[in-house]
């Protein structure tokens, strides 16, 4: 059997880098969603079921795309199109969201917006789930530690950036309160189309530089019979659910209690906040005040993303020394202590110390489950098994979504006790970790 070439830094470099694009959009979209919404009319009680748009359609888009892109063989490659053409529609939902009101003539701003955010959300995960698949399909046993952990470092500068976006654009001297008759900040509405341009370079980056393995190439690099009848049959999802490793229900219990922490986190942080640190002033959605802890929020999530892009480049090294249990273990017990500790924090500045601990748990999330899950994948249904497993991205938050409300009726409406029960499932979640037996598919 053939084995996969060793490929250099930059090769792998380029494999994700339209990631760091995809990110930025992503980015804007946790930072600024919730900001946009209220501004359009939602209210804190109902603004999580506006959120259940991004893992809805996560839910349903990535295993389907997941299968095509396994049988999909064109001149650009098996997952680059799909990467390709899902960037343009993201671009284009996040040039229309923030301008909701200006299509009034349509339909109500808030449900326009809404609409925009699930296609940009969809286009999101058409374009993401073919990432995870091409760095399995390309990068050999040996280096993929460091493909995983480089993806996760390219996420992460691009999350830098993308969430300080607004604060930027207002420091060079944009608005961040909306002007007199309208809803959104000049400076939120330029991020978006600014963040929505460097998508799709970014993204074109990846689709010029990278160059698939053809089928017979894969087929030989994975001990793949393309000739077995086998091959030719329809799979059925639900078949390939019942025949998944051990490994990916183990994995699906930590990434369920982390990811249920994050989506508390992405749409209660500016209104916990802007009541705890700017108080009565941020009451109303487009006051100085609550636009200001809005500008924070974004400089928040960009800190964590910081910490996350330069811990992403120890992982390697880390994991190599102590493993990859203990790695990921320690780093989301770490993010669930930072989160926690916002409940006690007054000063914004003292919360980038909370927040740097959920910058090494999200290094962690965005690399090790799929360093671990990968060597337990067969190779002709990588991109359908990656598909299967964002499952365990979207169900806790479809659930969080869900639950949001109710939590802040029994908490009194209090934003900040959301953010500590976040913290509380990212400490099970690092708990759940130990509980995880890796194994590995020789190819």
């Amino acid at each position: 059997m053939m084995e996969k070439p060793k490929l250099s830094f930059w090769q792998i470099w380029n494999l994700s880098f339209g990631f760091l694009g995809v990110q930025i959009g992503y980015s804007l979209q946790n930072g600024n969603t919730s900001r946009i919404l209220e501004a359009l009319g939602a209210d804190i009680h109902s603004i999580g079921y506006f959120w259940l748009a991004a893992p809805l359609a996560g839910l349903v888009v990535q295993p389907i795309i997941g299968l095509s892109s396994d049988k999909t063989w064109t001149k650009l490659g098996r997952r680059i199109p799909f990467i390709f053409f899902g960037a343009i529609v993201s671009a284009l939902a996040m040039f229309f969201m923030p301008n909701a009101e200006y299509f009034a003539y349509l339909l109500p701003p808030l449900l326009f917006g809404a609409i925009m955010l699930l296609l940009m959300d969809t286009s999101f995960n058409v374009t993401m789930q073919p990432f995870r698949a091409l760095v399995g399909d390309m990068v050999n046993d040996e280096q993929r530690n460091l493909g995983y952990s480089l993806q996760s470092a390219l996420i992460n500068f691009g999350a830098v950036f993308g969430s300080l976006l607004p604060w930027i654009l207002v420091k060079i001297g944009m608005s961040n309160v909306p002007a007199a008759g309208e809803k959104v900040a000049e400076s939120v509405i330029w991020s978006f189309y600014i963040g929505g341009g460097i998508l799709l370079a970014s993204v074109l980056w990846t689709v010029l530089k990278t160059k698939e393995y053809a089928p017979k190439e894969h087929a030989e690099y994975n001990k793949i019979d393309l000739d077995a009848p086998d091959k030719k049959e329809k799979t059925s999802i639900f078949k390939l659910i019942g025949n998944a490793p051990t490994i990916f229900w183990q994995l699906g219990i930590v990434q369920f209690f982390s990811w249920f922490a994050l989506f508390l986190m992405w749409v209660y942080t500016t209104r916990a906040i802007a009541n705890q640190v700017w108080g009565p002033a941020a009451l109303d959605a487009k006051s100085i005040g609550f636009n200001e802890a809005g500008d924070w929020t974004g400089v928040l999530f960009a800190f964590y993303s910081g910490v996350a892009a330069l811990f992403s480049l120890l992982i390697p090294s880390i994991a190599k020394a102590i493993g990859r249990k203990k790695t990921y273990s320690f780093s989301l017990v770490l993010g669930g202590l930072g989160l926690i500790s916002m409940f006690i924090v007054e000063d914004k500045n003292m919360l980038l110390l909370s927040i740097s601990g959920v910058g090494l748990a999200w290094a962690a999330i965005l690399a090790m489950p799929y360093a671990m899950l990968s060597g337990s994948l067969p190779a002709d249904k990588m991109g359908v098994y990656m598909g299967l497993f964002n499952a365990t991205i979207t169900i806790p938050q479809i659930a969080a979504g869900l639950l949001g409300s109710t939590l802040i009726m029994l908490f009194g409406g209090n934003p900040m006790a959301i953010i500590v029960i976040a913290g509380v499932s990212m400490l099970i979640a690092g708990s759940a970790v130990f509980f995880v037996k890796e194994t590995h598919i020789k190819k």
